[in-house]
Order: structure tokens, then sequence, then C-alpha cells
């Protein structure tokens, strides 16, 4: 039975049959256009919440005596759904292993490129301060005989300047 005549049976209005199944979080069946359809039961559901109603008991104080709903499960097409389900969630994350994979592994490449220019560096580095310790050493011998040289010329100058004067 549609909304319509089990709203004319109970002698309300259509939204109020709509109010109260949203309100009371009735599950109602739907047909393929996603109007309610009612059965048997669910009329003497309704008939229960106007008599409540009826009775000075608010909306949302309402008990409903729920009987159990006996229905046909599409078990196969159900398994079948949930088989395709899992197949696609397995691949997507195959899919998705092989990405992360892919990523660190070119990652890794990265890295180890980085690593040999770093250690092309360190060696350049290395054989400059060997060169510069080397001229160092040069400089400072140069420094020490040039010093020494010095050394005896101030002394005869002194020398000089001790027997001569200015």
């Amino acid at each position: 039975m549609n909304t319509k005549a089990v709203a004319k049976l109970l002698g309300i209005s259509t939204s109020t049959v709509q109010r109260w199944v949203k309100q009371l979080n009735l599950e109602m069946e739907r047909n393929e256009l996603g109007h309610f359809v009612f059965s048997e039961n669910d009329i003497e559901l309704l008939k229960q919440v106007k008599q409540q109603l009826h009775e000075g008991v608010l909306l949302q104080d309402i008990s409903i005596h729920l009987p159990k709903r006996t229905g046909i499960v599409k078990e196969t097409q159900a398994d079948e759904t949930i088989d395709e389900l899992t197949h696609k969630v397995k691949s997507l994350e195959i899919s998705l292993n092989q990405k992360a994979d892919a990523v660190v592994s070119y990652q890794i490449l990265q890295h180890r490129r980085e690593m040999e220019e770093l250690q092309e560096q360190i060696s350049l580095l290395t054989e400059r301060v060997k060169q510069l310790e080397i001229l160092l050493k040069e400089k400072t011998e140069i420094a020490a005989s040039s010093e020494s040289v010095g050394a005896k010329s101030r002394k005869k100058k002194s020398f000089f300047k001790f027997i001569f004067g200015n």
C-alpha cells in the first residue's frame, strides 16, 4: 500500500505518515522510485503510533513494538558484489605497494647519487687541504731562512753602526 492510501486509512495526511516514519526511524520498504510501500505489519505499527499520540504520548516518547521482518536476502548477488569489491581492493593494494616500491627505489638512487657527489667533494677538499699544508710548510721554511739571513745582516749593520756611527 502506498503513503496516500495509508494516510486515508488512518485519517491523517500523507506528510504526517512520512514525518512519523522519519522521526521514529521506522524501516519501511521503498519502491524503485523511492516511495514508501507499507505492508500490513507496517500499517498496524502506524495504528499503534496514532493510538499512543491520541492518548497524549509525545512523538519522541512513543514506544514501538516492531515485529520481526521476514524477507528474502539475495545472497548470491551480495556475495558476487563483495567478491568483486574484495578483488578491486586487493588489486588497488597491489598497485599501491608497487607504486610505493618504485618511489622508494627512486629515492634510494637519488640519495646514492648525492652521497657519491659528496664523497667526490670531500676528496677534492682533502686534496686541496694537503696542497695548502705543503704551501704553508714551504712558506714557513722560506720565512725561517730569510729571517736567519735578515738576522745576520742586522748583526752586520749593528756592528758597522757601532764602528762608524750612523
